[in-house]
């Protein structure tokens, strides 16, 4: 049965009638593009759909013409669709005289390649990881940028801010500052949402491990799946995303995942689990290692560290990002390992004993970031600390098995730390990247138009007055 027809059987049992392609931009949304299904046939595999790759942000104007082909394997019933719609993602190539060739700055192509990278190295044939997909949930938002006035307001139902509400709707279940950490109903007021959520994610394919309410008392919530191949992982953070976003919105709400959306309470990161197995057996377990951790864990640990601010650049590439990256808040802020220590930047998990999952997590990450680049950078990072036997303990970077944050001023001052700007992060990246394009896994185009793309929206950013500014400095 070829592409189409398989595609085809799967309209006609579902009586679809509209086929919807989804697509990456550069900064990691999805775009889309959707045709009745009497316009499918088996040319979409072959010619692929034209679009203008220039309002996506990859590549110039004179160069822009791009062909977008579906990979008949996504298929899946878009469950937010009123037509009846099977949904499809694919890749992305460049229109050639002869044939088309994938485009080197597709997020899942650079995806695709650091997993070819890894293989061809020799230091695994897989990597698994397992995002913890963080996020707020409000009742509303409202915000402006104007020249008369910049502002935002966000609300929900159960914030503590609301306990002196005089309505009949108050019931007194407001969730304290900081307090929602696996809060019960009937504070707990999205839980059934977010089992709603999590069934529609099981049925586009995504294995969920548990969702609960974070510690953010305003509404922030978690869900974390099962471990994952990269690539797909990758996939499946968008899916999860469009899924949470949408699901939210149908229920007359809305969900973020901006890494501090609400000032003084917890910020949304989104933490990556990794593990490497080569040969079908796991690459980071010894029995004998600082927390049964092998050699090779530590040498992709020291990677990480060593490289992490420029990561940060792919990981964190939002301004808002550093609000979220600030001590008091149970996000990392400095270069270090430690078990059970979460202000460490890579933390590793007491609970994950078994030589098939002892890991890591990176903690720094937030859900702002492009996944397919975010994941392909990681794994990048590690290999480079693998094939240069990057050693963390012996660099000073740990273990860290105590609070980071309770640290004497001088003893921090001995620590780095993880940028603190986005602009920080950029000028990381520019003085730090061989890593990553080694086997043009990121092409240094890329880099480039990431570095002009990101420092003009940080650019854009600051010069806007801050409400904050006013009360600070009116009166002067």
């Amino acid at each position: 049965m070829g592409k189409s027809e398989k595609v085809l059987q799967l309209c006609r049992e579902n009586s679809i009638r509209m086929i919807d392609f989804k697509m990456v931009d550069l900064d990691g949304r999805w775009r889309h593009i959707t045709i009745p299904l009497e316009r499918f046939g088996d040319s979409i595999f072959t010619q692929g759909i034209g679009f203008d790759g220039s309002n996506y942000g990859y590549a110039p104007i004179e160069k822009s013409d791009m062909v977008f082909i579906p990979d008949p394997d996504s298929a899946v019933i878009d469950p937010f669709a009123e037509i009846p719609t099977l949904s499809m993602t694919g890749d992305v190539c460049v229109i050639g005289t002869d044939e088309n060739r994938p485009f080197d700055q597709y997020p899942r192509n650079v995806a695709l390649r650091a997993a070819e990278y890894m293989k061809q190295s020799g230091a695994a044939d897989s990597m698994l990881i397992g995002p913890e997909f963080e996020f707020y949930l409000f009742d509303t938002v409202n915000y402006q940028v104007s020249p008369r006035g910049a502002s935002y307001a966000v609300d929900t139902r159960q914030a503590e801010w609301n306990t002196g509400l005089a309505d009949t709707g108050n019931l007194g279940y407001e969730v304290k500052h900081k307090g929602g950490y696996h809060i019960a109903a009937p504070q707990d007021i999205s839980y059934n949402l977010r089992s709603k959520m999590c069934m529609l994610m099981e049925d586009w394919g995504i294995r969920v491990k548990y969702h609960h309410h974070e510690v953010g008392g305003p509404g922030q919530l978690e869900i974390e799946v099962e471990l994952g191949e990269m690539v797909d992982m990758a996939d499946k953070t968008m899916i999860t995303k469009y899924i949470v976003k949408n699901a939210a919105a149908a229920e007359g709400r809305t969900a973020t995942f901006m890494p501090k959306p609400v000032y003084q309470e917890a910020g949304s990161g989104m933490h990556v689990h990794m593990l490497l197995f080569k040969d079908g057996k796991p690459v980071f377990y010894d029995k004998d290692g600082y927390s049964s951790l092998s050699r090779e864990a530590h040498y992709f640990i020291g990677g990480l560290l060593k490289h992490a601010p420029s990561l940060c650049a792919w990981t964190n590439p939002s301004t808002n990002s550093y609000k979220r990256l600030v001590p008091g808040f149970e996000a990392p802020v400095t270069i270090g390992y430690a078990t059970s220590n979460r202000s460490a930047v890579i933390r590793i998990p007491a609970y994950a004993k078994t030589p098939e999952l002892k890991r890591f997590e990176l903690r720094s990450p937030d859900a702002t970031a492009n996944p397919y680049y975010a994941y392909a950078a990681i794994l990048m990072a590690g290999l480079d600390g693998m094939e240069k036997q990057i050693d963390p303990q012996a660099n000073g970077w740990g273990p860290y098995d105590y609070n980071l944050y309770e640290l004497s001023p001088e003893q921090q001052a001995r620590i780095r730390s993880l940028p603190k700007s986005l602009d920080e992060a950029l000028d990381a990246l520019e003085q730090d990247y061989d890593y990553l394009t080694k086997n043009g896994v990121f092409p240094e185009r890329l880099i480039q138009i990431w570095l002009e793309r990101k420092r003009k929206e940080s650019r854009a950013i600051s010069q806007v007055p801050h409400p904050a500014e006013f009360g600070a400095y009116y009166d002067l």
